[in-house]
């Protein structure tokens, strides 16, 4: 059997950091609010670039962004479409 492995490429994100792990949670809350594709990590999220997104981001305090070139590995979350059924 052979195995396949995929890695993601780099490509332009933001990668968001916060002071305290409250603000990177709201900056989280706000994003998936309008259900942008986004990296989770324990101390940062990824996402990609869009000057609304950056615009909003610059209102929440507590939380930085930079601009960047990344690997971008969003999070599949509940709706992913590769569920098979438990039995």
């Amino acid at each position: 059997m052979a195995v396949a492995i995929v890695a993601a490429q780099p490509e332009p994100v933001y990668t968001l950091r916060a002071a305290d792990s409250f603000a990177l949670l709201r900056a989280a809350y706000h994003l998936g609010n309008r259900h942008v594709a986004m990296e989770l990590a324990p101390d940062y999220l990824r996402i990609k670039p869009d000057p609304v997104l950056a615009h909003l981001l610059e209102q929440l305090s507590g939380v930085d962004y930079v601009e960047e070139i990344a690997p971008f590995v969003p999070d599949s979350g509940a709706y992913r479409t590769n569920v098979h059924p438990h039995g």
